[in-house]
């Protein structure tokens, strides 16, 4: 399998990120819904969620990046929206894009198990595996 393959084939969707983030904070549909004041139903974002709709209006995606504490910019490039680029340093400029899990809440335990597990995944590449 090419490189260009494994990359699509275990990134996220819009849908399945942002479910992952509002499980990860312990929201429900309808709290989502509250807070945001009704700019994202809960029926909508079931269907954000589940991929029925791919490309949710900018203004919902900065409800929900304000409402879960994630990146706006990141949300509208999952979406297909072309963002501005900008200069980027340190850690930014050596990986390109932001990590996937970097919006969920790891323990300091967690993030160690996660380097861990990137390194064997790192190492099997290495040895052909």
């Amino acid at each position: 399998m090419t490189k260009k393959n494994e990359d699509t084939d275990t990134k996220l969707t819009l849908g399945q990120y942002l479910a992952s983030i509002r499980k990860d904070r312990g929201y429900s549909q309808r709290y989502v819904e509250t807070e945001t004041k009704k700019v994202v139903s809960n029926a909508y974002l079931s269907q954000i969620e589940t991929d029925q709709i791919k490309k949710p209006s900018p203004n919902i995606l900065h409800a929900l990046a304000e409402l879960y504490d994630i990146s706006y910019e990141g949300l509208m490039e999952r979406a297909g929206f072309v963002v501005p680029t900008r200069s980027r340093s340190g850690a930014e400029q050596r990986h390109g894009r932001v990590a996937t899990f970097a919006g969920h809440n790891l323990t300091s335990e967690e993030e160690a198990e996660l380097v861990k597990f990137l390194g064997y995944l790192r190492s099997r590449k290495r040895t052909g595996g």
